[in-house]
């Protein structure tokens, strides 16, 4: 990482951890309620915060956006449960993204009708209540029913508080290739939690192996046969398709 001064922070000194280490200094925190591992595991994951960052537009203020998201962190520490099948970073990603979006609906100088307001403040209340109790996004239609709004009006309350987003802001990106917004615009039916389950089922991927990564890749984005693959690989088609079961069995659970 380079070199960035946040906050008086010198990123490029931020600690790393390995994922036993994560999972051992979560287990001290929410068994011991340990301060030194929280320290430590907050430190740890400034990092994650800073890379979301990045989905923000450049005109606000870095030090401001970066101490929000900090805050997220912190909420994410706090309501993790162990119990959850997912990774931490899974977990923490919507709330910090969604903390930073609270930051800038409020000090946003677009004007939102009050009744718009009133109908995104409970269903962002309802989307933080579902994330917090399942470890999960939740989705359009959960929103509606426990506020008790029609889900168009949902989302287009949450549409309404949303910071404006570039099309060219890339909604999918690995190694080789990525997807922009604006490849994407031809997909009318995605509402607000379709970008959370997007952010989500991004997360899920990268926890695979880089086999399995590959497998889905040339599967679902390039249209490969298993055949294909396997020629590619040097493996069976068998084996292509049980990794490929395996891998979505993975994804599913988590999603």
């Amino acid at each position: 990482m380079h070199k960035v001064i946040v906050c008086g922070l010198d990123t490029s000194k931020l600690p790393k951890i390995t994922n036993k280490e994560a999972d051992e200094l979560l287990l001290k925190i929410k068994r011991d309620n340990d301060e030194t591992a929280k320290n430590k595991f907050i430190m740890a994951n400034l990092r994650l915060v800073l890379s979301l960052l990045q989905r923000f537009d450049s005109k606000h203020n870095s030090d401001d956006l970066f101490q929000v998201g900090v805050i997220g962190l912190l909420k994410a520490i706090n309501n993790f449960d162990l119990k959850y099948n997912v990774k931490f970073s899974t977990y923490a990603v919507p709330m910090i993204i969604g903390e930073i979006k609270r930051y800038l609906k409020d000090s946003s100088s677009i004007k939102v009708p009050r009744s718009a307001r009133d109908i995104a403040y409970k269903a962002l209340q309802a989307r933080e209540s579902i994330e917090t109790n399942f470890g999960r996004c939740a989705t359009l239609s959960e929103i509606a029913e426990i506020t008790g709004y029609p889900e168009k009006e949902v989302a287009c309350a949450l549409n309404a508080v949303s910071e404006p987003v570039s099309i060219y802001e890339n909604v999918f990106s690995d190694e080789e290739d990525s997807l922009s917004l604006i490849e994407q615009l031809y997909d009318k039916g995605e509402g607000e939690d379709m970008w959370n389950e997007k952010m989500l089922l991004k997360q899920s991927f990268m926890t695979l192996t880089e086999k399995e990564r590959a497998i889905l890749k040339a599967r679902y984005y390039l249209e490969k046969t298993q055949m294909q693959i396997a020629e590619k690989l040097g493996v069976s088609q068998a084996q292509v398709s049980r990794l490929e079961k395996l891998a979505l069995k993975k994804m599913k659970a988590l999603m």
